[in-house]
């Protein structure tokens, strides 16, 4: 195995779908110590509330208007204030959940890992309809243009409509025998839906139709045997006027032309979580610990943060003037947009961020994967 990396991030397979896992629990490297900070940069909580475990899957709150919606593993929902915390309503679903909230102002949908695809009711929690896929659902659903995108493991994408549940159209790649086992999910973006796949592909669809608009290419397998060979596009593809960025585990971040797919740049980095970007850079957390900050432009590097090493970070999430990331022992820490340089950091519950922090007004919002939310800012 030529990367140290791989200890975590191929850490388990599952047989009916082999993959490998990015929950990489206490095996592998031993991460490094949390340098100290000045007095005054710690991260305040203003409410923290519990929603439920997150077993082995990654679970994403979502925030619409004032209100944040949450899920966990034991098929619990609940929805809350976003300023306070105060719980709205809550209901248990009687499913065990595998993904986090998708949401539109009307309509919330999570899935399960049998496959399950739920939609509820905004204003009450009230069942709205219930379909079907043809396996796990690891990624969080996305509501977008009067329809639900849903996606397998096993590298389809559903859209089922909004309001009635009736399927509307399918898209589907050939999936490989070793795969990473980390949510690779959806954005919807200017009337396309761009998604990756295992073998470092990125796809455009039509978002009415599913139909293909274009295909790119991230990153090319590399190695003599299957496991090397391991090329995913992982996370949300990110985009953003022009251009979508994705990233691929052993490959390479790459950015396209969002109308006729021509790749723009590529730089080799290899990230289990995907990549961001903000008006000048895209940021990635790759498979080692170091956070990247590459020009949007070009790929040139403008910086790299190694001081949080083999912490299993999260997606980095570009919040103006910082960027927020967590990692496996539950801290949540600021960076400096500009430099990297440690601003500011909090403690949560000590169990692991397995999601980018999600923006609010004011600050943010994390869940761990302990099954508590917490709302932080400066």
């Amino acid at each position: 195995m030529k990367r140290a990396a791989l200890g975590f991030a191929l850490a388990a397979l599952v047989l009916a779908l082999p993959a490998c896992s990015w929950w990489g629990g206490t095996s592998g490297p031993k991460p490094a110590e949390l340098p100290m900070l000045e007095p005054g940069k710690e991260l305040r909580v203003l409410w923290s509330a519990t929603v439920g475990d997150g077993g082995d899957f990654a679970f994403t709150p979502a925030l619409v208007g004032e209100s944040l919606y949450a899920a966990s593993r034991e098929g619990v929902v609940t929805r809350l204030k976003a300023a306070s915390g105060e719980s709205e309503w809550r209901v248990e679903l009687g499913v065990r959940l595998s993904a986090g909230v998708g949401a539109s102002p009307r309509t919330l949908v999570v899935a399960s890992d049998r496959g399950d695809v739920l939609a509820l009711e905004a204003d009450t929690g009230k069942p709205r309809w219930r379909a079907r896929v043809s396996s796990e659902v690891l990624a969080t659903p996305r509501v977008a243009g009067g329809l639900v995108l849903a996606r397998s493991a096993d590298s389809r994408i559903y859209a089922f409509g909004e309001d009635d549940g009736k399927r509307r159209w399918v898209f589907q790649r050939g999936s490989t025998s070793l795969m990473v086992r980390a949510p690779a999910g959806m954005t919807v973006h200017e009337g396309s839906v761009y998604a990756g796949f295992p073998g470092g592909k990125l796809v455009a669809l039509a978002l009415a139709s599913g139909g293909l608009r274009w295909e790119g290419t991230v990153a090319l397998p590399k190695g003599t045997t299957e496991l090397e060979r391991v090329t995913d596009v992982v996370g949300d593809p990110a985009a953003v006027g022009s251009e979508v960025c994705a990233a691929a585990f052993q490959g390479r971040i790459a950015c396209f032309d969002v109308r006729k797919g021509n790749q723009l740049w590529a730089r080799d980095l290899s990230t289990v979580t995907g990549a961001s970007v903000d008006a000048r850079y895209a940021f990635v957390a790759d498979d080692r610990g170091a956070v990247h900050a590459l020009d949007r432009s070009s790929g040139r590097s403008v910086w790299k943060q190694d001081r949080l090493a083999h912490r299993q970070l999260t997606l980095p999430l570009p919040l103006g003037a910082e960027l927020a990331l967590g990692d496996l022992q539950g801290y949540v820490h600021l960076l400096a947009r500009e430099d990297g340089a440690f601003a500011a950091r909090a403690g949560t519950d000590g169990s692991p961020l397995r999601v980018a922090p999600l923006a609010m007004p004011g600050g943010v919002v994390v869940q761990t994967q302990g099954g508590r939310l917490y709302a932080l800012a400066r």
